[in-house]
């Protein structure tokens, strides 16, 4: 295979798409550059990051439900950068394989129907990705096309902790704790390994607009803050994390709220935005004076440090804190605000290598150890999409 071969990457968000390039440089794939598109913004355009280049490009196209003109101008904009006639794979980044995807496939109809069959389970993220991958088919059919699941890495969690305390039969059906984040985790993991090899039990935070936490031993999955769907564990932006179901009875009951506004109120209204009743966005509620805006940081920080806790039961013990995503790896003052209410647990924060953004962020004398490891999801995808060309 030419080393010349370009390699693919799609990881569509709810409402944005990351878009990576890749070159197949023998048995790796080696990041060339990586372009953004937001899908609500007016007017649309491609941010492409290129070693320490960055193009805005505008799009002309309009977002259609197929797709066919974004992707046909993405493809067109990114030739001026890239040799996109040797595009050999494309790979995606799909939230949920269900029971059936434990491992990253090639996209035939069958994978392809088996994904679609999965969006009752992640009715906000399966469509977008489904999109993407119809989109690509139609204008690029010789195109290889592969699926990485982010559930997949938390199949190896105990039967025990996968469990929902309800009737047998609704487990044997599929309604079970799966775990989300698994491309993030999965990566963060090899880079525990590389860097820090005698970590054995972890608790990774993903903390961005989604946020979960996984615990890990050696580098494998145990436990996810999130369970049967991308609502569940703690607060994020927009989503309220655990909550009583007794409420969606209340709103379903006596507020007589349908189903469309309770789902509406769960994805896009609830959070830090719900609470603060100002953003969604850690940056702005950290800069805002309000109470309101403090409630909701705090929330957040003791939502976060309490998953924490539960989740060293799991792994019967606890020896490091990483936190990565946007949030994580960016905002000093969330990662201290965690760590203050850890500190029971022996957990302290060398201040100045916090504010640096540094790969160790704890004292010497800490009793748990903190890192900050930058996230690559677009990365395991392009591994996972290598390894099913190979395989082929």
């Amino acid at each position: 295979m030419p080393s010349t071969d370009l390699l693919l990457t799609f990881n569509a968000g709810s409402s944005t798409v990351k878009v990576g390039v890749f070159s197949i440089d023998g048995a790796e794939a080696r990041h060339l550059g990586k372009g953004v598109i937001d899908l609500r913004a007016e007017p649309l355009s491609l941010v492409l990051t290129k070693g320490s280049q960055t193009f805005d490009m505008p799009l002309k196209a309009e977002v259609t439900y197929d797709l066919h003109g974004v992707i046909d101008e993405t493809f067109t904009r990114l030739a001026d950068h890239f040799d996109m006639a040797a595009a050999a794979v494309a790979g995606h980044r799909v939230v949920h394989g269900g029971e059936r995807f434990m491992s990253a496939v090639a996209l035939d109809d069958a994978a392809t129907d088996g994904i679609e069959a999965l969006i009752p389970l992640a009715p906000l993220h399966q469509p977008q990705a489904l999109r993407f991958i119809r989109a690509l088919r139609h204008l690029k059919p010789h195109l290889i096309q592969t699926a990485s699941f982010d559930t997949a890495f938390h199949a190896t969690q105990d039967d025990l902790v996968r469990r929902l305390a309800i009737p047998r039969s609704l487990h044997e059906e599929g309604i079970k704790r799966y775990g989300f984040h698994g491309l993030s985790y999965k990566f963060i993991a090899s880079e525990l390994a590389r860097k820090a090899p005698h970590t054995a039990r972890a608790v990774v935070a993903h903390l961005g607009s989604g946020a979960s936490l996984c615990a890990m031993e050696d580098g494998i999955s145990r436990d996810c803050s999130m369970g049967f769907s991308t609502l569940d564990g703690i607060p994020m932006a927009t989503r309220p994390g655990c909550l009583d179901p007794g409420v969606i009875l209340h709103l379903a009951g006596e507020r007589k709220r349908s189903l469309g506004e309770i789902e509406d109120l769960l994805y896009h209204r609830s959070g830090l935005l719900g609470v603060s009743g100002i953003s969604a966005d850690t940056r702005d509620l950290l800069k805002d004076g309000r109470p309101e805006a403090r409630q909701a940081i705090d929330l957040f920080t003791l939502r976060i440090a309490g998953e924490i806790g539960r989740m060293a039961v799991t792994l019967r013990g606890l020896d490091a804190v990483v936190f990565t995503a946007g949030i994580g790896e960016h905002q000093p003052e969330i990662r201290a605000g965690v760590a203050k209410r850890l500190s029971w647990l022996g957990l302290s924060i060398d201040e100045k290598a916090n504010a640096a953004n540094g790969f160790t962020i704890s004292t010497r004398e800490s009793r748990i150890v903190a890192h900050v490891i930058a996230t690559d999801e677009e990365q395991v995808i392009a591994d996972e999409a290598l390894s099913v060309l190979r395989a082929r």
